[in-house]
């Protein structure tokens, strides 16, 4: 079984690492949230305190 050179392998390591990160970066950006349809404002309940 033949042996790599170390900078084989540090080529290999950047390879696989480059790789990686595109994959996460389009998975992360590529991906489209639903947006939240209907009503976008705050209900307030007053509560009227009886002492």
């Amino acid at each position: 079984m033949p042996q790599m050179a170390p900078l084989s392998w540090a080529l290999l390591m950047c390879y696989f690492i480059t790789i990686f990160l595109s994959y996460n970066i389009l998975n992360y950006f590529v991906y489209k949230y639903p947006t939240a349809k209907g009503s976008t404002h705050m209900t307030i309940k007053k509560i009227n305190w009886k002492w």
